[in-house]
């Protein structure tokens, strides 16, 4: 048996056993490629519970697990109408033809059990309906309260195990929310689960706040403060909400970025009307500069394994984008299309590099290889900025302004092949996303 701890942002998952496994991947698969791919058709069977009680938070873990798998693009969800076997025992095999007769290639069924106050747990399985055998079954327990993560991890398994990739459907966005006349906004830090649920404040509407960034471990958050109308860095803990000075950085326009190792932070700081790129030891407290040009020099993002720097500078004469050794050295210029290039982002499994392009008046998000090829626009609009990577490199966030008095920014999604952009409700006006990593974390201990 396969023990799993599952843990974050205070959520812990208490335990999961591996339930009548197959050692084998199955036929159905998804291979994930750069061009776009048809969705797999899959059934999500709605849980089962002993009690009314359970069967409505059954119905909603299923729900919510339902709308992960569909917002991916990879995989369609059948209409339950068209089941022609209802599962009333999910630990028993299903009827493979009855469920080959829909077009399912994958089925997935589950129930709760055990439910009581404080404690929910859940088993479910999934079945290759081709191969006619089950994939895989998990038990899952948790605190009541964090059903909803059971649901998002119920379907990064699944995610997982039918394409070959992490998901990322356990995981939280902080942004900025934006509040009041255009031209006196108050803004504050807000935390929500990726799909726009459980939003809740870090921080008052009292100070302005700017671009927070997730820690590569996702516990703590930095992000741009003027509360006493000097830039400061300042990083939060998500866990216990203290709060501390990372430093004071005069020139600084845009919260840093950690480091993979999240030893250091990179930034830009500006003097004059030039601004160049420096790297601050978390440990040490000592900053060193990067770039030394009579140019801009901003936007630094790291690339997943430390060893690079993408960031954004005119040196050229406008604005395009740039990769150099972590060191500063070797620099060179990536972007050669037509319009400005701003904002670069490395991927976290480090085959893209998100942007913003402008071009004849329109904005665009967009990615390109880290040689600076194959390049692709996913999407359009007015002020598209901000581009944010999912955990697992195949989803960008942003946000996009409107424009009028009345207008502001609401966060978008998009896939990285360009599919099915969507709009993420927010309760107010809402900018600047950061994406943290997964959640949950996997150990199997030895015997």
């Amino acid at each position: 048996m396969r023990v799993y701890r599952l843990a974050g942002l205070g959520a812990l998952v208490c335990a999961a056993a591996a339930l009548m496994t197959s050692g084998a991947f199955a036929q159905t698969e998804i291979t994930i490629t750069e061009g776009r791919i048809a969705a797999t058709p899959v059934a999500i069977s709605t849980f089962l519970g002993s009690t009314e009680q359970e069967a409505e938070i059954a119905r909603d873990i299923t729900e919510v697990a339902r709308a992960d798998l569909e917002s991916s693009d990879l995989f369609a969800s059948i209409e339950e109408r068209r089941f022609r076997e209802r599962i009333d025992n999910p630990n028993r095999l299903p009827d493979f033809d009855a469920w080959r007769s829909i077009n399912a290639q994958a089925l997935v069924t589950g129930r709760l059990f055990d439910v009581d106050e404080n404690t929910i747990r859940v088993e479910f399985r999934l079945w290759d309906i081709f191969a006619a055998k089950q994939l895989f079954g998990l038990e899952l327990a948790t605190q009541r309260k964090y059903w909803r993560r059971l649901a998002h991890i119920i379907a990064d398994k699944v995610y997982e195990r039918l394409s070959g990739e992490s998901g990322y459907f356990d995981s939280k966005v902080s942004f900025v929310s934006e509040t009041g006349s255009k031209g006196a906004r108050k803004k504050q830090l807000i935390l929500m689960d990726q799909d726009g649920a459980n939003a809740r404040p870090l921080s008052t509407d009292e100070d302005l706040v700017l671009t927070p960034r997730f820690s590569p471990t996702g516990e703590e958050v930095v992000y741009l403060s003027y509360e006493d109308g000097t830039p400061r860095v300042y990083i939060l803990s998500l866990e216990t909400g203290r709060k501390g000075v990372v430093g004071s950085f005069p020139g600084l326009s845009f919260a840093p970025r950690f480091s993979p190792d999240g030893r250091y932070v990179v930034m830009s700081l500006q003097a004059g009307s030039n601004s160049d790129i420096h790297v601050f030891d978390l440990r040490t407290r000592e900053s060193r500069q990067l770039t030394d040009s009579l140019s801009i020099n901003t936007s630094p993002s790291y690339s997943p394994d430390g060893s690079r720097i993408a960031f954004e500078s005119d040196r050229g004469g406008n604005q395009q984008i740039y990769v150099m050794n972590s060191d500063g050295t070797k620099p060179r210029r990536i972007s050669f299309g037509k319009g400005r290039y701003a904002s670069p982002v490395w991927s976290p499994r480090g085959d893209w590099i998100a942007f913003i392009k402008q071009l004849r008046g329109e904005f665009f998000i967009g990615v390109m290889s880290p040689e600076g090829e194959h390049e692709r626009l996913l999407a359009r609009g007015y002020h598209n900025e901000g581009p944010a990577w999912s955990p697992n490199g195949r989803v960008l966030m942003f946000f996009r302004d409107t424009p009028g008095e009345t207008g502001g920014p609401h966060l978008w999604r998009v896939g990285v092949n360009g599919d099915n952009a969507r709009h993420i409700p927010t309760s107010t006006f809402a900018s600047d996303p950061s994406w943290s990593p997964l959640l949950h974390d996997i150990e199997t201990p030895e015997g």
